[in-house]
C-alpha cells in the first residue's frame, strides 16, 4: 500500500541519516519498522490477553535487592524462559525472556515494579502468533 503524508525539511532530513546509518535498504523500510516501534511502544501489556512473549528489562541496586529479586523468579519459573544478569559497579542490569499467560507475565513485572531499589522496568512484547 502507498501512502503519503507531511513531514517538515528537517524531521525528513533526520530520519534519513538514521535509517542510512542504521543500513536499513530504503526510507520506506525505515518507515515500516518506525510505525511497528510505536505501535509496540503504545500497546500496554494491560491490554493484551492470551499467550505473550515479552523480553523484562530492568536495573537495581544490587545489595538492596537481589535476594528478593531472586525469590520472585522463582515463584516465576513458568514464565521466565532465560534470564541474562551483567553488573555495573552496585547496579545491576537483569533481562527476563518470558513466554505464558499475559496475566501471569503482568504479575511478574508489578511484583518487579514494587521493589524500591528496582529503577526502571522496561518491557518489550508481543501477541504469541
Amino acid at each position: 500500500m502507498r501512502t503519503s503524508f507531511n513531514v517538515s525539511d528537517d524531521l525528513l532530513s533526520n530520519f534519513d541519516v538514521t535509517w542510512q546509518a542504521e543500513g536499513l535498504d530504503s526510507r520506506s523500510r525505515g518507515v515500516r519498522e518506525a510505525m511497528q516501534e510505536y505501535i509496540e511502544r503504545h500497546t500496554r501489556l494491560e491490554d493484551v490477553e492470551g499467550e505473550v512473549v515479552v523480553i523484562i528489562a530492568f536495573d537495581y541496586e544490587h545489595e538492596a535487592v537481589i535476594e528478593d529479586i531472586h525469590n520472585v523468579q522463582h515463584q516465576y519459573q513458568d514464565v521466565i524462559t532465560a534470564t541474562n544478569h551483567i553488573h555495573e559497579g552496585e547496579w545491576c542490569l537483569e533481562t527476563l525472556f518470558c513466554r505464558g499467560i499475559a496475566g501471569r507475565v503482568r504479575e511478574l513485572t508489578y511484583r518487579l515494579r514494587d521493589f524500591d531499589a528496582v529503577n526502571r522496568v522496561k518491557l518489550l512484547h508481543l501477541a504469541k502468533r
